[in-house]
């Protein structure tokens, strides 16, 4: 039977930590709870063991991860759901946090509510670490009295957003790695192995078969231009970068990758997807319809789609609800149109918009495997066909050196 390791709040207030024997989480939650004790976080012991740890180099203190940032939020939501006060459970929080910056500014919001300030307020101030969407939900929550089932709809935004983040991130680790061992196995094989052979054939007094002086010539410029070429490599990144700062720059790039044959589709999926999930939290979270738009404004990166947002907006200011301008902006394909005119027909907005962001997130994740599932074997045959040609072109440049009459 596995062990749990868990944080809990014992009914006198103390934070308390402990290991337990269960079958599973669940369990372990229960017999928690049958002590009297106020669960915070249970996992299994691997979870807290050398793996489990994030090492963070010095320069990364002023930062807190997505991960933690949904820890804290499904904590703090934890705490005032059990009926605690705000000041007394972002004192747990300080005990609980494990990233000092995280534990900071836990600190200062509870200098700032204890001053008179509200939890929004404290939170605003921390841009950087709690987007605007977290601080107006908040807010919302705060108005309405729910603040606690709020911030349980935050952390499901925040544990949705992270699932497809590592879902793309994971996605992406094996094609990197083939694609960074295929090129260093080049690089290598033409800067070191090819040049062997030229003096090989001036010992031998043998001309250089055409093959073998065209990969010479690539030895060549690598070696002898490598400074130029990185040089040449790092202005384009920085002309590149300063482009994109731009407005222009940016629509034009974000433009151009909505047109791509199937990355484009790609792209528009997942901002079709964030937009959904984003408007439908607020919404659901009792935001108003224009200053969620605006959110989500601030949420979407292709400027393309972003920049449609304002038409939308003039849409609804006008009364013309939400699925008309949407569908009027041509920035979104006709399921999730069809989907917002139901959601507007029955009531359910922010439900539909939720259920779209489900669908598209899903059809993401197919695509994405089947993309996966045909760039890898392409990538290994188009890196297998240029080593087997330098392999090749060795082979016959040894052979050739047996014809030199002696």
């Amino acid at each position: 039977m596995p062990y749990f390791q868990y944080k809990a709040v014992a009914p006198d207030g103390r934070v308390v930590e402990g290991t337990l024997e269960a079958p599973d989480e669940r369990v372990a939650l229960a017999r928690l709870e049958e002590q009297g004790q106020l669960p915070i976080k249970v996992f299994t012991g691997e979870e807290g063991g050398l793996l489990g740890r994030e090492f963070k180099l010095p320069w990364q203190k002023k930062r807190v991860p997505s991960s933690e940032l949904l820890i804290f939020t499904q904590e703090l939501a934890t705490l005032l759901q059990a009926g605690l006060p705000l000041d007394r459970t972002l004192t747990i929080l300080g005990d609980l946090t494990e990233n000092a910056y995280l534990n900071e500014i836990g600190k200062e919001l509870l200098r700032e509510i204890k001053g008179g300030k509200s939890l929004s307020e404290g939170l605003a101030l921390y841009p950087h670490v709690f987007p605007k969407l977290y601080v107006n939900m908040i807010k919302a929550g705060e108005f309405s009295g729910s603040l606690d089932s709020i911030l349980f709809r935050v952390a499901e935004y925040l544990e949705s957003a992270e699932e497809l983040k590592s879902y793309l991130v994971s996605s992406l680790i094996y094609p990197a790695i083939l694609a960074m061992v295929g090129s260093g196995s080049v690089i290598i094989m033409i800067t070191f192995v090819i040049p062997k052979f030229a003096s090989i054939f001036e010992n031998a007094g043998a001309a250089i078969p055409l093959p073998m002086r065209i990969m010479l010539g690539l030895s060549a410029v690598l070696t002898g231009y490598w400074w130029l070429i990185l040089g040449g490599l790092a202005a384009g990144t920085y002309m590149f970068n300063r482009m994109l700062k731009s407005d222009e720059g940016r629509l034009r790039w974000d433009r151009r990758m909505l047109q791509l044959p199937v990355m484009g589709k790609l792209l528009r999926k997942i901002d079709v997807s964030r937009f959904s999930r984003t408007l439908g939290t607020l919404l659901k979270s009792a935001v108003p319809m224009i200053q969620s738009i605006n959110i989500v404004k601030e949420v979407i990166n292709n400027r393309v789609i972003s920049s449609s947002m304002d038409p939308i907006i003039s849409g609804v200011k006008k009364g013309d609800g939400l699925a008309k301008p949407v569908k009027e902006s041509d920035a979104f394909p006709p399921f999730a149109v069809h989907l917002l005119e139901v959601g507007e027909e029955t009531g359910r907005l922010d439900d539909m918009l939720l259920q779209i962001a489900d669908t598209y997130e899903r059809e993401l994740r197919t695509a994405i495997k089947r993309l996966i599932a045909l760039f890898e074997p392409l990538m290994i045959l188009v890196m297998g066909l240029i080593i087997g040609a330098m392999v090749v072109s060795m082979l016959y440049s040894i052979f050739s050196i047996n014809d030199v009459p002696l």
